[in-house]
């Protein structure tokens, strides 16, 4: 399995004392960098607590450290230590989307399916949440994933884009129906009645669509579903997709469009503009989002 270098879990602030106090009894010395509650550092590991109770580890010594002190004392569970005893093993659909906050670029909307000695081959080879991966190692994993297991991915390129969120008039309306597009063609290609998807919306707002297309799922919609394998396979095709249309985007307008939405977007937005004109924004860019305004 790939070496997390990273190791992030949230904790109870009310165990932040504990935590501090255990640590300067190991021979860590103590900092407070703003938004933290402290940082504490001794060699080869370094913690950081945040004033959102977010804990991050790093450092070449984090692994015993992790094992034998913040797992059984302050976290009480081992999934870093024993990833395996926390596995859902039950074959099922993992879904995710990406894009949806980038003005520029395709919106992405993946569904994975693995069954059990499926989802322990995932743990092998690295398989987390893409937001902790960097684009290259999203690129390696999503073409192992695409390889190994069933897959749909509905990649909704601007202009396309635009025209659906003409209709829709709502951007979780439109995330729903195509999460639905996507888990429907993949539950018709594997038989799977089961799926879990990171939830982005009220749970009706999926369940109404699965309705109109009679699907009959099992659809668990969890808060924090890259923490499921399959969904997080799922989020690494999705961002994969994005990460390919950019560079697809990139290439047809002659310069790198950015991520996100800020002012290294506006200024590529204006370029385009003094280029092409400002109808070729809806061919590049999701026209409804308030950067527009700026432009």
């Amino acid at each position: 399995m790939a070496k997390i270098s990273c190791f992030t879990a949230t904790i109870d602030i009310k165990l932040a004392d504990k935590l501090q106090t255990d640590l300067v009894s190991q021979g860590f010395e103590i900092a407070k960098p703003p938004y933290t509650i402290f940082s504490a550092k001794k060699k080869g590991i370094s913690c950081t607590l945040y004033e959102s109770g977010k804990l991050t580890v790093q450092g070449k010594e984090m692994d015993p450290f992790i094992e034998f002190y913040l797992e059984p004392e302050i976290l009480q569970e081992f999934k870093f230590s024993h990833p395996e005893a926390h596995l859902n093993l039950v074959p099922h659909i993992g879904m995710d989307e990406a894009g949806k906050g980038d003005f520029f670029g395709p919106l992405c909307i993946a569904a994975v399916y693995a069954d059990g000695p499926g989802i322990q081959e995932m743990q092998k080879i690295g398989v987390r949440d893409s937001k902790m991966l960097s684009d290259d190692t999203i690129l390696k994993l999503a073409q192992k994933i695409r390889t190994a297991f069933p897959y749909t991915l509905i990649r909704l390129f601007p202009k396309k884009y635009n025209e659906l969120y003409a209709k829709f008039k709502n951007l979780n309306r439109l995330l729903a129906w195509a999460h639905t597009a996507a888990l429907g063609d993949l539950s018709a290609k594997t038989g799977c009645k089961e799926a879990i998807l990171d939830q982005f919306a009220d749970k009706h707002v999926v369940g109404n669509f699965l309705k109109q297309k009679k699907l009959e799922i099992n659809l668990e919609q969890r808060v924090k579903g890259e923490e499921d394998l399959v969904v997080a396979a799922a989020s690494i095709v999705a961002r994969a997709g994005f990460v390919e249309g950019m560079k697809t985007l990139s290439e047809e307008f002659g310069l790198e469009l950015p991520k996100g939405a800020n002012k290294r977007v506006i200024v590529a937005a204006r370029a385009i503009v003094e280029q092409k004109g400002i109808e070729a924004l809806s061919s590049a860019a999701k026209t409804h989002f308030k950067t527009m305004q700026e432009i």
